[in-house]
């Protein structure tokens, strides 16, 4: 059985972010820090959410358009259960969107809240969606963390069917050296389902809710990495096979026949990875015991990470190419447009053309003759010509400009010019899964440098603001397609005095997401002017190019900045 918590509100919503609509189609047993209710049916409000039979607290009376700390405010409410409610709000200081957990001072769980979130905030983890703020004020207790438009939910992604088993191996990876990271920390998620884990644009996954979304909820464990860590288990199986490993339905996905117990995904669908399923019930393990009889069960995510670095590497699918439609020859006929006589028993047979024949006779000979003449005449001449500029032309340079090719020097031939690489894709550089403008990155990649993907105003710091986000700055990561040699780089800025520099991942990277993905490095760290260009000692191979920025130049503003690219090409 799944540890069970001490859960003062049993609710069935997986992150406190999602639509209000979304709710009724989850269950209380999701396997993680809540037991399957054995004791009768409680009581369910209009969205279908479980909720306890004690009182529940009111909410604050807040509408859209309210504003907290004359900074935050409110937009839409996307959660509102037992004393507490959840809301898309505005940050106006920094225009951009936010999320905001809100509840009275006076409830009983605002102490354990303000602390999760403090604690949160001061782990700084780019994996995990941010505490931005943690505040008291008349009367409220608001939590402000970072809001992902971009970044899709794994309920979303589950909905659509079951992973590919490199996009499960990434999910298991990345969030299990999350968790193992946070927990090395002292900190638990205890909540973590499909909900809490979001997928960005560039196929890093984020977990949102780090020990707040359980002290919102008044969860907590008495084995808390191992409820997290079957949490992960959880996530995996329902990745691989779309279904939920327990006998309740939850998050959208039907769960497992009653009475056949906990079975192994390659069992439940075929095609599944075997290395894969048999992880996932390591993971899934049950008191001790567990369904994989060859390996030992993984009781905290970093035994979990470690099984999993330990497994061969699961490669993405190769991209299936369309062959082109088979090329025919025309063939142009003579007479009546090829198309022979046909009749009863005819056969078609094709037609070919007869050349004309050759000129036998006496005048032909002399015209054959004439023509010879005259080519060769016309050969002389351009050679003649032809060596005597080259003659005019070593006077004019002189001799000691003169290159020689000799077998000492004969390789010193002139190579072949660049030219720009067909770029497949641009995406934004967001280590830490949030963006600054995805939507104006085609702006860069367009060919037009009158357009530019260009960043908002920062105030009072050159780095982006000294916004924790942006701690790895930004950029633009540049996608060939395919693996291929890169001879040098051509940028355009839109402002000159950016710190800048380019970096390429290795051949064999896949989706990559953050600095050290990207090894390979084409420019030094420097300011740079207008433009940023390199031609390279030696070619190097790669797929994803990053041109990256760390600081911004002043926007003409006493303490504004502002940065962009206007245009990049890579050369091959």
């Amino acid at each position: 059985m799944a540890e069970r918590s001490t859960a003062a509100v049993d609710v069935a919503d997986n992150s406190g972010d999602e639509p209000l609509a979304a709710k009724a189609d989850e269950a209380t047993t999701d396997g993680t820090a809540q037991a399957q209710d054995t004791t009768g049916t409680k009581p369910q409000n209009t969205d279908g959410e479980r909720i306890n039979t004690e009182a529940t607290l009111p909410t604050p009376d807040l509408h859209s358009g309210h504003k907290l700390a004359r900074r935050y405010r409110l937009e839409e409410c996307v959660t509102r259960l037992d004393g507490f409610s959840s809301w898309r709000a505005v940050d106006e200081k920094l225009r951009r969107a936010v999320g905001v957990h809100l509840l009275p001072a006076d409830h009983p769980r605002a102490r354990s809240v303000l602390a999760a979130a403090r604690s949160s905030a001061l782990l700084g983890d780019p994996r995990f969606v941010q505490v931005l703020d943690a505040v008291e004020e008349d009367d409220l207790v608001y939590v402000v963390h970072e809001w992902l438009p971009d970044a899709t939910e794994l309920t979303s992604l589950l909905a659509a069917g079951p992973m590919e088993a490199h996009d499960a191996y990434q999910l298991v990876s990345q969030v299990s050296q999350a968790m193992a990271a946070a927990h090395r920390e002292g900190l638990a998620h205890l909540r973590l389902t499909p909900g809490a884990v979001l997928r960005s644009s560039t196929g890093q996954y984020r977990i949102r809710g780090l020990a707040v979304n359980a002290a919102l909820r008044g969860i907590t464990s008495d084995g808390p990495q191992r409820t997290d860590t079957e949490a992960i288990g959880a996530l995996l199986y329902a990745a691989l096979t779309q279904r939920w490993p327990y006998e309740t339905d939850a998050y959208g996905l039907s769960g497992l026949p009653k009475g056949v117990g906990l079975i192994a995904p390659d069992q439940v669908r075929a095609g599944v990875h075997r290395g894969l399923s048999e992880l996932a019930m390591r993971a899934l393990a049950n008191d001790g015991a567990t369904a994989s009889r060859q390996e030992q069960p993984c009781t905290t995510p970093d035994e979990l990470a470690k099984a999993v670095a330990a497994m061969p590497r699961i490669r993405p699918p190769e991209p299936t190419f369309t062959a082109p439609p088979e090329y025919q020859r025309t063939t142009y006929q003579q007479g009546t447009y090829g198309r022979p006589t046909t009749g009863p028993g005819a056969t078609t047979q094709p037609v070919i053309a007869v050349p004309p024949a050759p000129l036998q006779s006496r005048t032909g000979k002399v015209l054959k003759w004439a023509v010879s003449a005259l080519l060769i005449a016309a050969l002389g001449l351009g050679s003649w010509q032809l060596a005597e500029t080259l003659l005019d032309r070593g006077k004019d340079s002189g001799t000691d400009d003169t290159t020689q090719t000799t077998p000492e020097n004969g390789d010193n031939k002139p190579s072949a010019p660049s030219k720009p690489l067909r770029i497949d894709s641009a995406t934004e550089f967001m280590p830490s899964g949030s963006g600054i403008s995805q939507k104006d990155v085609p702006r860069a990649i367009d060919g037009n440098a009158d357009t530019a993907w260009v960043t908002p105003r920062y105030l009072g710091y050159a780095n982006f603001g000294n916004l924790a986000p942006r701690r790895d700055g930004s950029g633009i990561v540049i996608d060939l397609g395919s693996v291929q040699d890169i001879a040098g780089i051509k940028i355009e800025m839109y402002r000159s005095g950016q710190k800048a520099e380019v970096l390429a991942a290795e051949a064999s990277a896949s989706a990559p997401s953050s600095l050290s993905d990207f090894s390979q490095r084409l420019t030094k760290l420097e300011t740079v002017g207008s433009d940023l260009k390199k031609t390279l000692d030696k070619p190097v191979r790669t797929r994803y190019v990053l041109v990256h920025l760390t600081e911004l130049p002043s926007d003409g503003t006493a303490d504004g900045y502002r940065g962009g690219i206007s245009e990049i090409s890579v050369l091959g």
